[in-house]
């Protein structure tokens, strides 16, 4: 496995978690349980991610803005988390912070696949993306709660 396919196995998960968390109404068990899977799911990504993807792809100058817009990215869908975490589940406002989320996700998502995946292929060769996606798996386990 190399690290594009380590981490599209995250990105099909966060699809389907934040789609998931967009259909639930209320202060729910359901809502709390579609929350509770995707902040886990983006939290343990963002921080393997970061550190065996992103920050090795800073060693080249075609990297750096790439990570870096990557990166804000993350700090943006953190930020929002951090709202939905101050926010009463059942309020509508919470629910439109979730929408903001999950449209973030999917567009972060895409943006990566469809840009950042092919730079990145161009730069590290195939023994670095499978030594990458194996550092990712064992990073990304490790932060799950």
């Amino acid at each position: 496995m190399n690290i594009f396919e380590a981490l599209r196995e995250s990105h099909d998960r966060q699809r389907t978690y934040a789609k998931s968390l967009i259909k639930t109404s209320g202060d729910t068990p359901e809502r709390v349980e579609a929350y509770k899977q995707l902040k886990a799911e983006l939290q343990a990504h963002e921080t393997a991610e970061e550190r065996h993807f992103y920050i090795p792809l800073m060693e080249f100058d075609n990297g750096v803005d790439l990570s870096r817009h990557a990166i804000a990215e993350h700090h943006e869908m953190d930020e929002m988390m951090e709202e939905l975490d101050e926010t009463e589940m059942s309020s509508p406002v919470w629910l439109a912070t979730a929408k903001k989320l999950s449209e973030k996700v999917h567009h972060h998502l895409q943006e990566e696949e469809q840009k950042f995946f092919q730079m990145a292929g161009k730069l590290l060769d195939d023994k670095q993306k499978e030594q990458l996606a194996g550092q990712y798996q064992k990073e990304f386990k490790a932060q799950l709660p």
